[in-house]
């Protein structure tokens, strides 16, 4: 829900996508640093010890830099609607991966839940998708995107059987920042916020979107396996047309509505069994 609303955020400021991109993770990084320590210090582990970048962290960083790179390459290139709909298949690439890559077993519950999922995804969001020429290459980035978030989920939870939530969400988010701060200064006009109003919905964007949403994701993938925990991305879709109503006036139409309960009915469905 927290990185659903993150649209909200981007609308509200005033410097470019790549730049919001940058401080979408730069911004987390003083508290996700905080975390890390605090993390470190409750375990009784050295504080240096935070700033141990193993494979998987590495290649965690690279994948979510990659994965808003060709976000807001999507969002410039084609219709928010297919952005964002071809972004939400990353869930099928995770199951897809889980078996194959990462030594997870995917259950019918998941692949049930998943197609339930998939199904209140086009009700949400896909009603609106369109196949246009002058919007393929868009549409690419949207599945690329996708094919980025996916790897980063396997990547998190390959990283979260070594290490804790604080310290993976800290590296992957400063090795995000070097690279999405190298994009905005070769390809912005300006990085700054020209407003305090801009200036805060950035912090936001830092603080509840990343710090919060992916802070919060990590955690769960040292507690739930990967297909699950990629299914509840669905819920981003249903948050972001939440907040469009309250913070946008944007009405939620019935389709909307079916597509939701369709979502949280096949959450509900691959939820991990007790005891399973």
């Amino acid at each position: 829900m927290a990185m659903g609303i993150s649209p909200i955020f981007v609308r509200l400021t005033d410097v470019g996508p790549f730049a919001s991109a940058f401080w979408r993770v730069g911004g987390a990084l003083p508290l996700l640093l905080a975390w890390a320590l605090f993390e470190a210090r409750r375990s009784g582990a050295p504080l240096s010890s935070i700033w141990r970048i193993d494979g998987a962290i590495l290649v965690a960083g690279g994948l979510f830099a990659g994965d808003l790179l060709f976000w807001h390459l999507a969002i410039l290139k084609t219709s928010v609607a297919n952005a964002t709909f071809l972004a939400t298949m990353a869930p099928v690439w995770v199951v897809l991966g889980s078996g194959l890559l990462i030594g997870e077993k995917v259950g019918r519950g998941v692949l049930a839940g998943l197609a339930l999922c998939l199904l209140g995804a086009t009700f949400l969001i896909g009603m609106s998708w369109r196949i246009r020429p002058e919007h393929l290459d868009g549409d690419l980035y949207g599945v690329i995107t996708s094919f980025f978030f996916g790897c980063y989920f396997l990547a998190v939870r390959v990283a979260r059987r070594r290490s804790s939530a604080g310290k993976i969400t800290f590296l992957s988010t400063l090795i995000t920042s070097v690279i999405l701060l190298a994009v905005a200064l070769a390809t912005e006009p300006r990085i700054l916020p020209d407003s305090v109003e801009s200036a805060a919905s950035l912090a936001g964007l830092a603080f509840i979107s990343h710090a919060g949403g992916q802070g919060m994701l990590a955690f769960a993938l040292g507690h739930l396996p990967a297909a699950f925990s990629a299914l509840v991305i669905f819920l981003e879709a249903v948050a972001a047309a939440l907040a469009g109503w309250l913070f946008l006036g944007e009405a939620v139409s019935m389709a909307q509505a079916i597509g939701g309960a369709l979502i949280l009915a096949g959450i509900f469905i691959a939820r991990p069994q007790r005891g399973g």
